[in-house]
């Protein structure tokens, strides 16, 4: 069983408040960053926020763009993604928007709130109790068997102190806003507590993006602990590989494979399957985003979802392997092997090694690799 990708979303003014203490809900983005997030949820399996904030700010948890929900659902997703609360005490108000708009509802609780939410929540909601107290790794554990493959954590503060001082986050999103608070009383972003490793332990800055006139910085927070500066940039950029895949033109003939390229720990380049046209891979199209002679392709790690080619249908073109080594790329990581649907005999991974390149094949992540292409027989 694999646990979910915790992604872990807030908006923080410059001296660290995520609101203020008034009653109406402080608007620390801008219009830009609103869609980011929006982005982020559609991207999501599950959405999971704290009833503290469920109470407080009563929304309705949605993916608003109209062509997002439509991409979700070509891709054999649901609509919405699921969306997730939890709560000790099971103080939570049926009459909230969070249960009447959206998809499927879950709630965690502990075995005295779920017998005071038996009724209350009958019909809106899954209450599912963690025993005498919560326990987020429980929690995890039981998306996992759910499905669900990519959580996205809106908070609030004492949901993000409990995931980062239980060290279950793999990555988090802290958009910096242009605003001072300045206010005692309004809530931070974390509590105090005992956190993994303070006050020395690193985390790992993968990407900083400005989104209108606010900086997104996109930290690992297991990053620095020994290998963990690969393990959990690997797990996070193959996954952002098999969003992609999703996004590939349906094919009976071809798979639909998804490629990110990183250098530095920045996403420099993606690719998928028919992408530009009917037969470009997925690697072929993230490496024709860049120069041939681009300094950064001699220290990047190229993900893809299924083992780089080496054999092409069209003798034109290149298999991905003899791309991949002629770009001087040194390191790979992929989901799953190529079976015999197409090809009898593919040696992408042999090839790759026998010329120098570190390979690595994260199988925890096939399953969800071959999803998109279970049409086929993938034998």
């Amino acid at each position: 069983m694999t646990r979910p990708h915790v992604l872990l979303s807030v908006a923080m003014s410059i001296d660290g408040y995520i609101d203020d203490a008034s009653p109406e809900r402080l608007r620390l983005s801008d219009a830009a960053d609103f869609d980011r997030v929006d982005q982020v949820r559609a991207d999501s399996d599950a959405i999971l926020i704290g009833a503290q904030t469920l109470r407080r700010d009563n929304p309705r948890l949605l993916v608003d763009s109209a062509d997002r929900r439509t991409t979700r659902i070509a891709a054999g997703k649901p609509e919405f993604p699921l969306k997730v609360t939890v709560t000790a005490s099971g103080d939570l108000d049926p009459g909230l928007r969070f249960w009447h708009h959206g998809g499927g509802k879950l709630v965690y609780t502990t075995d005295a709130g779920a017998a005071r939410l038996a009724d209350s929540l009958s019909g809106l909601a899954d209450v599912v109790p963690l025993g005498a107290e919560l326990d987020f790794g429980v929690l995890l554990d039981d998306l996992g068997r759910r499905g669900i493959a990519r959580l996205m954590v809106e908070g609030g503060t004492r949901i993000h102190t409990a995931f980062l001082a239980a060290d279950l986050a793999d990555e988090l999103q802290l958009a910096v806003t242009p605003l001072l608070v300045g206010d005692p009383e309004a809530p931070r972003f974390l509590d105090a507590a005992t956190y993994p490793g303070a006050p020395h332990r690193r985390m790992h800055l993968a990407d900083v993006t400005q989104v209108g006139d606010v900086a997104v910085l996109r930290y690992l927070p297991r990053g620095n602990r020994p290998g963990a500066e690969h393990a959990d940039q690997d797990m996070v950029f193959l996954r952002r590989a098999i969003e992609l895949a999703w996004l590939c033109p349906p094919s009976e003939t071809a798979f639909s494979v998804g490629a990110v390229i990183v250098a530095d720990g920045v996403e420099i380049a993606t690719g998928y399957s028919r992408e530009t046209d009917a037969k470009v891979h997925a690697e072929e199209s993230a490496l024709d985003k860049l120069d041939a002679d681009d300094p950064r392709l001699a220290r990047a790690t190229i993900y893809s979802t299924l083992e780089p080619c080496s054999q092409r249908g069209t003798a034109t073109r290149l298999p991905c392997t003899d791309r991949i080594l002629r770009a001087g790329i040194p390191r790979v990581v992929l989901a799953w092997r190529e079976p015999a649907t197409f090809v009898t005999n593919c040696v992408g991974v042999e090839k790759l090694r026998q010329h120098g390149v570190e390979v690595r094949e994260l199988t925890e992540l096939a399953a969800e690799a071959m999803s998109m292409n279970r049409h086929l027989k993938l034998t």
